[in-house]
């Protein structure tokens, strides 16, 4: 990645809605210069898509908690089977693959916490994948919403 490529991310990272020509004129480009640099940054899949960051608490999800999970055997099948199920409910926000003392990391984020209690209790304890669990509530949260490479990182480096 060039710098113009870099300061398309940066800026579309920042304001997803930009239009084409915004983009181009923000960054000193011709309009057909800036819509070439991002397909081409979609064809690599540097842009992977573009969404709405969404406040849990304006949809009435004041609960947060990172729910750390071990599985009772290490089976791609169980991970598969785990995944494709627990991923899919609505109270998991992200589900995260990770190495250590757990097998599996959930954000979850529910109304309250006797909903987060139900949810432990009467769905997630009862997979049949899960030999235990442990949760850490969430109390704040901060975001990098913009990443740049690393020096030495990223395509073309």
């Amino acid at each position: 990645m060039d710098e113009l490529d870099a300061s398309i991310v940066r800026l579309l990272q920042s304001d997803a809605r930009l239009s084409n020509r915004e983009l181009a004129r923000r960054l000193g480009v011709a309009p057909s210069t800036a819509l070439e640099r991002v397909r081409a940054l979609t064809r690599r899949g540097v842009i992977r898509g573009y969404g709405a960051h969404v406040d849990l608490k304006a949809l009435g999800r004041h609960a947060e908690a990172l729910v750390s999970v071990q599985l009772g055997r290490h089976q791609r099948s169980m991970y598969e089977t785990f995944r494709e199920t627990v991923g899919s409910w609505p109270e998991v926000v992200t589900l995260f693959v990770v190495s250590g003392g757990s097998d599996i990391v959930l954000h979850v984020a529910v109304q309250d916490v006797e909903q987060l209690h139900a949810f432990l209790v009467d769905r997630l304890a009862t997979r049949p994948e899960v030999a235990r669990f442990q949760t850490s509530m969430v109390f704040g949260r901060d975001h990098n919403r913009v990443l740049e490479p690393l020096d030495g990182e990223g395509p073309g480096a």
